[in-house]
């Protein structure tokens, strides 16, 4: 790339590499890739085109096993657990229905685009049902965003899946806070990644005791 910025299956593999060394839990819950017909099938159910970068997330990991409780492995995307293509439809069939339902009420300029947008695809999800997302819409195309059902609006966390991995493998790396939210990563009983909110001037990722 122009920029320098390694391609996105490379920082996959990157953000991988590290999980694998150091968060064997987190690692141990990702899924393989899903096949051609699936990406098909989620882009039927979604009705619209995937962008390029949840296609090459797809074909690397189906998302992950969910996790039913929160000393479980499996949120190493800043809390979040990658999703697969079932758990991204149902999920996006919860925006939509939000989109719906704020048309019915004559709300549609408080919600579409602000709470919830039907060219949202939902990338990953907490266990309080809070959402990272992908934007589809065009002059937003690829942004990752932060839908919570605590806030009146989304946030906009990284205009890139790539930048969101360089970040979070920096982050990683240099035990530094992520640059969008004020979070650094923590290892729990040497198997799983947490993230804390923590002053800029921190160690390294180390042991949660």
């Amino acid at each position: 790339m122009a920029t320098g910025i390694p391609g996105l299956t490379a920082l996959w593999q990157r953000f991988d590499d590290w999980l694998a060394e150091h968060a064997p839990g987190d690692h141990g819950s990702l899924r393989p890739g899903c096949p051609d017909g699936e990406i098909k099938r989620l882009e039927d159910g979604l009705g619209l085109s995937l962008h390029e970068d949840v296609r090459t997330t797809l074909a690397l990991h189906d998302g992950v096993t969910m996790r039913r409780a929160g000393t479980e492995p499996g949120a190493f995307l800043l809390g979040y657990s990658l999703l697969d293509v079932d758990g991204i439809l149902d999920a996006h069939g919860g925006l939509v229905s939000m989109v719906e339902d704020a048309f019915e009420e004559g709300e549609e300029d408080l919600v579409i685009g602000r709470i919830a947008d039907r060219q949202w695809v939902p990338l990953a999800r907490n266990l309080s049902g809070d959402l990272l997302f992908v934007d589809h819409r065009h002059h937003h195309s690829g942004e990752i965003g932060e839908m919570s059902f605590g806030d009146p609006e989304y946030r906009m966390l990284w205009p890139r899946m790539d930048l969101m991995l360089m970040d979070l493998c920096d982050s990683l790396e240099n035990g530094t806070p992520v640059t969008s939210v004020p979070r650094v990563p923590v290892l729990h009983e040497g198997r799983m990644l947490e993230w804390h909110v923590r002053p800029s001037s921190v160690r390294p990722p180390a042991e949660d005791v």
